[in-house]
C-alpha cells in the first residue's frame, strides 16, 4: 500500500496538472494554441510563427550564440540583457572610460561601438525531416542546401525527444552589432552575486544594441557604410503594466534542460557533480574577489570572467536545494517503476529502465574525471595572448593569476578521481613535491612566456584523457551525462512513456532553438507563511543601496529622482504610492538562453526581459515545479525610466512603438 501511494503521488508530482510548464516548438504552437487562449492569449497561432507572413519568430533573436534579443523598432534596435552584453561592454571599458560602473549611451548613431566576432541570428524557418532523413537524404545534404538559399544562411539539424524527431533549422545571420547603451552596472548589475538567483529582484538587467546591414538589408561584415537594419517585425511595447494572474508567453532560445533523465542523473547532479563544482568555483571566486577589492583595474579586468563562474556556481547550489526540497530523486525512482511495471509485457520497451541504470553506472566515474578536468585544468590558460600581455592591469594580476593555478591544481588532485589523473600531472607531483609546487612551477613558465611547453605537455596529456573518456562515452555530446548507448536507450524510453503515459504533456528538452513558453504573472509563497508577490519597485532599490558595496551603490542620478519623485512617465501608483516598477515575477518556463527573452502580454506587446529565474527554480531544468518555479523579469517600464530618466538618452524611445493604455 505505501509502495502504491508513492508511486501515485510520484506521478501526480510529474504531471503538468494545469501547470505552466513547457517549452513548446513554434512550428507546432498551433496544438497550444487552445490552452494559449484559455490564459488569456488573445492571437493566433501565425502571429506567433508563419514563413508567409512576418510574425513574432521575425522579431526575436539569438543573441551572441546563447542569449536572446528582441527588436523593439523598425531601425534595427535590440534589447537584450545586461550581462549578456557584458562582454562587449567590458571590452569597450577601460579605467578612464569604465562604461561598467557609468554606463555607456550613444548620443548618435555615430557613437555607436562595434563588437567584433558578436552576431545575431533570425530563425527563417524550422521543419520536421524524421521522414526525410529515415528515407536516405542526410543531414549534411539538407543543411547544405538550406545555406544555400541566401546571403548569410546557417542551417543545422537537431534532435528532438532524444532523436524521435528531427527538424531542420535555418537561420540568418548578422554580424555587424553595435552597442549603444548600457546603464551603469549598479543598475544593469545591481546586487551581483548576493542578489543573483534570489527574489525579491532590483536589477535593471538590459543593454541596447542595433543591428546594421548593407544598403540592400543584407548581412554584411562591419563597415561604416553599412545602415541600420529594417526588420520585417518588431515588437510594440506595452507601459500599461502587469498585475498578478495576467497572461505572459516567453519567445526565446532556452539552452539546455533534462526534464526526461532518470533518477540516478538527478542524483549525480545533486549529490556529487554540482556540489564538487560549486567547492572549487567557491575558492576561485574567492582569489578573484581578493584582486578586484584591491584595484580598480583588477575589478575591470576580472569582471566578465567573474560574473561567468559566479552565475553557475550560484545556480548549482539553487538546483540542489530545489532537488532535495523537491525529493526528486524518489518521485522519478517511482516513476520510473511504474512504467516498467507496464513495459514488462511488451518486448520493445521491456528492460530499458534496468539497462539506462547499467550504463550510468558504467560512465559516471569518467564522465565526473572529465568536468572536473574542465573545472581546472582547462580553467588555466594554456598561455597568455599578446592582447592580454597588452592591457593596463596585466602585470597586476600577477599575484591573483598565481594563486589561482596554485588553487586549480590542487582541487584536480582532490577531486578528480585517481585512475583518471593524468600522467603529466602524476610525474611534475612527484618531482616537485605537492601540487602547489608543481602549479607554480607551471605558472612560471607561462606567465613569462620562456616555457610553455610544459603546460602544453599536461594539457595534452589533459586532451588525451578526454578523448579516451569521449571513446568509453561512445559520444561528442558531452554537456550533459550521456554516452551514444544512453542516447539509444533514451530513444526507446521516451518513444514508451509517450505511449504509457497519455495524460502528460510532452515537449522536447531545450537544445538552443527557438521555443515558446507561456504562463501568467504570479507570486508564490516561498515558505509556510511567506507569500512573494510579483513585483518589486524602486523603493526597494533604495532601501538596499549603500555607496560602501559596489554592486548597491547605485548613481547619484537615480537617488535624486527617487528624492524629487520626478519619474515623468513611468511613474505609477502600486501598493497606495507613486513609485516606478522594477521587476516581476511569472511562472513560464525557462532556463539558459532565454536570458534577454522578451516577454510579451495577451496582445504580443513587449512588457519586460526575462532575465533570470527564482534560486529553488533552478531545478526546473530537470523537473518543474508549478508551485515555486518563477522567471524574473526587468519591467520595461523601469528599462524606459532608465534610458529616459538616468541615461537621458529619450531620443532612443523615439523610434519605438508603444501600445494603446487602456
Amino acid at each position: 500500500m505505501k509502495h502504491t501511494l508513492l508511486t501515485l503521488a510520484a506521478l501526480l508530482c510529474l504531471l503538468p496538472a494545469a501547470a505552466d510548464e513547457g517549452m513548446w516548438l513554434p512550428s507546432l504552437i498551433s496544438e497550444r494554441i487552445d490552452e494559449m487562449r484559455a490564459k488569456g492569449f488573445r492571437l493566433t497561432a501565425e502571429d506567433i510563427y508563419s514563413i508567409n507572413r512576418a510574425s513574432m519568430k521575425d522579431a526575436v533573436v539569438l543573441f551572441d550564440g546563447g542569449c536572446t534579443g528582441e527588436l523593439v523598432s523598425a531601425e534595427g534596435l535590440l534589447l537584450t540583457n545586461h550581462h549578456c552584453g557584458y562582454d562587449a561592454i567590458q571590452r569597450h571599458s577601460t579605467v578612464e572610460h569604465d562604461y561598467l560602473t557609468h554606463g555607456f549611451w550613444a548620443r548618435s548613431r555615430e557613437e555607436e561601438l562595434p563588437n567584433e566576432g558578436l552576431n545575431v541570428r533570425f530563425l527563417v524557418r524550422m521543419e520536421e525531416v524524421t521522414d526525410r532523413l529515415a528515407a536516405g537524404e542526410t543531414a549534411e545534404e539538407l543543411i547544405r542546401a538550406a545555406e544555400a538559399e541566401g546571403k548569410g544562411y546557417h542551417a543545422s539539424v537537431e534532435q528532438m525527444y532524444y532523436g524521435n524527431q528531427q527538424f531542420l533549422f535555418v537561420y540568418r545571420q548578422f554580424d555587424d552589432v553595435r552597442l549603444v547603451a548600457a546603464p551603469p552596472s549598479s543598475i544593469g548589475k545591481f546586487g551581483g552575486d548576493t542578489d543573483n538567483w534570489i527574489w525579491p529582484r532590483h536589477t535593471g538587467d538590459f543593454s541596447v544594441f542595433r543591428i546594421y546591414a548593407s544598403k540592400e538589408n543584407e548581412p554584411a561584415a562591419y563597415s561604416p557604410e553599412n545602415v541600420p537594419f529594417r526588420p520585417e517585425k518588431f515588437f510594440t511595447i506595452s507601459t500599461r503594466g502587469v498585475k498578478e494572474g495576467d497572461f505572459t508567453m516567453i519567445y526565446g532560445f532556452p539552452g539546455n534542460t533534462q526534464e526526461y533523465i532518470l533518477s540516478d542523473a538527478v542524483r549525480y547532479i545533486a549529490e556529487r557533480s554540482d556540489p564538487a563544482k560549486i567547492a572549487i568555483r567557491d575558492g576561485r571566486l574567492e582569489i578573484i574577489r581578493r584582486a578586484q577589492q584591491s584595484d580598480p583595474a583588477l575589478r575591470i579586468h576580472y569582471a566578465s570572467k567573474q560574473a561567468s563562474i559566479a552565475n553557475a556556481w550560484k545556480k548549482w547550489q539553487g538546483e540542489v536545494l530545489g532537488i532535495t526540497r523537491r525529493g526528486t530523486v524518489a518521485s522519478k525512482q517511482a516513476y520510473e517503476e511504474a512504467f516498467d511495471a507496464w513495459a514488462q509485457d511488451k518486448p520493445e520497451y521491456a528492460g530499458v529502465v534496468s539497462a539506462l541504470k547499467a550504463e550510468y553506472a558504467r560512465i559516471m566515474d569518467p564522465y565526473f574525471a572529465r568536468e572536473i578536468t574542465a573545472e581546472t585544468l582547462y580553467a588555466l590558460p594554456a598561455r597568455y595572448t599578446d592582447k592580454e600581455r597588452a592591457e593596463e592591469a596585466f602585470a597586476r594580476s600577477e599575484a591573483a593569476e598565481r594563486a589561482q593555478w596554485e588553487y586549480l591544481l590542487g582541487a584536480y588532485a582532490r577531486y578528480c578521481p585517481e585512475q583518471y589523473q593524468v600522467p603529466e600531472f602524476l610525474r611534475g607531483v612527484a618531482r616537485c613535491g605537492s601540487p602547489e609546487a608543481y602549479a607554480a612551477e607551471l605558472f612560471e613558465g607561462v606567465w613569462s612566456g620562456a616555457d610553455t611547453t610544459s603546460m602544453a605537455s599536461l594539457r595534452g596529456d589533459a586532451k588525451r584523457m578526454l578523448s579516451h573518456v569521449t571513446w568509453l562515452l561512445g559520444t561528442k555530446s558531452l554537456r550533459n551525462l550521456t554516452s551514444s548507448r544512453l542516447n539509444e536507450l533514451y530513444t526507446t524510453y521516451i518513444k514508451g512513456l509517450r505511449e504509457w503515459d497519455r495524460e502528460r504533456a510532452f515537449y522536447p528538452d531545450a537544445n538552443l532553438t527557438l521555443r515558446v513558453a507561456y504562463g501568467t504573472i504570479a507570486g508564490y509563497e516561498y515558505a509556510d507563511g511567506e507569500y512573494h508577490k510579483p513585483q518589486t519597485t524602486l523603493d526597494g532599490i533604495i532601501a538596499k543601496d549603500d555607496p560602501e558595496i559596489y554592486d548597491y551603490d547605485i548613481p547619484q542620478r537615480l537617488r535624486d529622482l527617487y528624492a524629487s519623485k520626478e519619474y515623468g512617465r513611468w511613474g505609477t501608483v502600486i501598493d497606495g504610492r507613486r513609485t516606478v516598477p522594477v521587476c516581476f515575477l511569472a511562472s513560464n518556463h525557462t532556463t539558459g538562453g532565454n536570458s534577454g527573452s522578451p516577454v510579451l502580454n495577451a496582445d504580443g506587446e513587449l512588457v519586460g526581459i526575462n532575465f533570470d529565474r527564482t534560486w529553488r527554480s533552478t531545478m526546473s531544468d530537470i523537473a518543474f515545479d508549478p508551485a515555486i518555479c518563477r522567471n524574473i523579469a526587468v519591467d520595461i517600464r523601469y528599462v524606459l525610466f532608465v534610458i529616459d530618466r538616468v541615461g537621458e538618452a529619450g531620443y532612443l524611445l523615439d523610434e519605438m512603438k508603444f501600445g494603446r493604455k487602456r
